[in-house]
């Protein structure tokens, strides 16, 4: 298929399109009689192009094999699932480890499974990173400084730096820092920080990771100071009133991709080796991280400020 460039006009009615609302009145997708649908979300980590070409394929691999219709959602931000849960109609969500932190206490969700990456490993953890020019080296370093997080329901882009602060005894980072703002997804806070529009970000290292083998300036031009704990990759998780029958079906489908060639195709596309079951336990770093900031996840806010 042949993209043409798009204008900032072209590119929001294209986004309209495929989250299937408008900004002013979210509607649920028709449920049809006879196929079950399926209307996932999936949250912001890169552009929408590439998080549509790299999902499509999955969604279409698990409707065939469980008999359903799958339709993606992108969502402009990471608590929008929270929101689109409540207000359109979604059954399920692939989560960052916060966001399903959150989505569980708020709303009841249940993960169902996870990918494994090629690297034999299931999680991810937080990086934060500045320009090797900067003089940053630690926190000391970052007073008077602006500082690009990813979105308040992040781990990596949000939880990490909250606890890097803490941990520093910088009870209020808004008022050590000179400015700070919600990037919105990781490559944005990459970018930006190599781009100088801030002098520390954080981010996903998977993402990082990824953006540093397509762009030698990433890892000659930034350094990373500071890593979190290991936290579960992106998981696929339902509402609590899934009909059960149909929940096993898609977890099945998930766990047994990687014995089926056309599975392996997939998955191969998904950059993954295979999935993996997930259950509430996996997330126990992520609570260890939200009780000694003491948050509250059945009242946090995860609107941007």
């Amino acid at each position: 298929m042949h993209l043409r460039p798009f204008t900032p006009f072209a590119l929001a009615a294209c986004f309209l399109l495929l989250t299937g609302c408008s900004p002013n009145e979210p509607s649920s997708p028709p449920k049809t009689a006879g196929r079950p649908v399926l209307v996932i979300g999936l949250i912001p980590e890169q552009n929408i192009f590439k998080q549509l070409e790299r999902y499509e394929p999955l969604a279409r691999y698990v409707a065939g094999k469980t008999g359903t219709k799958i339709e993606l959602k992108l969502l402009p931000r990471y608590g929008n699932i929270i929101d689109n849960f409540q207000s359109s109609g979604l059954d399920g969500a692939f989560f960052g480890s916060f966001t399903y932190s959150l989505a569980h206490a708020k709303l009841g969700v249940e993960v169902l499974a996870r990918p494994m990456s090629l690297d034999n490993t299931s999680t991810y953890h937080g990086l934060i990173f500045v320009r090797k020019d900067s003089g940053i080296r630690n926190a000391r370093g970052m007073k008077g400084k602006r500082f690009a997080f990813v979105d308040k329901a992040t781990t990596a882009g949000y939880l990490l730096p909250l606890g890097y602060f803490h941990d520093n005894g910088i009870p209020d980072y808004k008022t050590y820092l000179k400015e700070t703002y919600f990037a919105g997804t990781h490559e944005d806070v990459v970018y930006d920080v190599l781009n100088r529009k801030a002098d520390v970000g954080a981010a996903k290292n998977t993402v990082y990771q990824r953006l540093a083998k397509a762009d030698p300036r990433i890892p000659g031009e930034l350094v990373v100071l500071t890593r979190s704990p290991d936290v579960p990759e992106n998981g696929l998780a339902f509402r609590k009133d899934i009909d059960p029958s149909l929940r096993s079906r898609v977890r099945d489908a998930l766990l047994s991709m990687d014995r089926d060639p056309d599975g392996k195709k997939v998955l191969e596309q998904f950059g993954a080796k295979r999935f993996i079951e997930t259950t509430n336990a996996d997330y126990a770093v992520v609570l260890k991280y939200v009780e000694d900031l003491h948050l509250n996840l059945a009242n946090y806010d995860y609107k941007n400020d």
